[in-house]
């Protein structure tokens, strides 16, 4: 197994959403969390409090199940940190926000990873942070699409309870 520290991928998104509206949807994990990102998992949450989220997922890839354990710090309004262990990868990830001028928000995720026991090593660089840029760019058009629906006329006053029924 590779040692620590392994290499680092980072990518960038931004959201046509302000950083509070971002942190909520982002941090507030949820067992249906799969169908955001175009995914098969199966998650299970563990633990939730203010300032942490464990949960687990479990899903079937071709070569048999992937297994993964993550322990999120939140640290709003601005980021969070994840912890991550499982068969197939151990991850560090560090995400920061950022609010723009035009009420937008920048997301810059920084992430070590390393190979678990079912992977033999890491893909490579651009393929990896290609992969990741599709992936957040499904979470931005859910995201974005939500924090529209919120902002219509007649919609109630509270952001978190309008962004928890726009993802249901």
């Amino acid at each position: 197994m590779s040692k620590w520290p392994p290499p680092t991928y980072q990518i960038r998104r931004t959201f046509r959403a302000p950083r509070d509206f971002v942190f909520r949807w982002c941090t507030d994990y949820r067992p249906d969390d799969a169908k955001r990102s175009r995914e098969t998992y199966e998650r299970r949450i563990l633990h939730r409090s203010p300032r942490r989220v464990l949960y687990e997922d479990l899903w079937w890839a071709a070569d048999g199940w992937r297994w993964r354990r993550s322990d999120v710090r939140l640290s709003p309004p601005s980021g969070w940190h994840s912890d991550s262990i499982g068969n197939f990868r151990d991850a560090s990830i560090d995400y920061r926000l950022r609010s723009l001028s035009d009420r937008s928000t920048e997301l810059t995720l920084r992430m070590r990873r390393r190979p678990g026991p079912r992977a033999i090593r890491n893909p490579p660089r651009a393929v990896l942070e290609k992969e990741l840029r599709e992936l957040w760019g499904y979470y931005a058009r859910a995201l974005e699409s939500d924090y529209r629906r919120v902002r219509r006329p007649g919609t109630s006053r509270s952001p978190r309870s309008r962004a928890r029924r726009a993802r249901r």
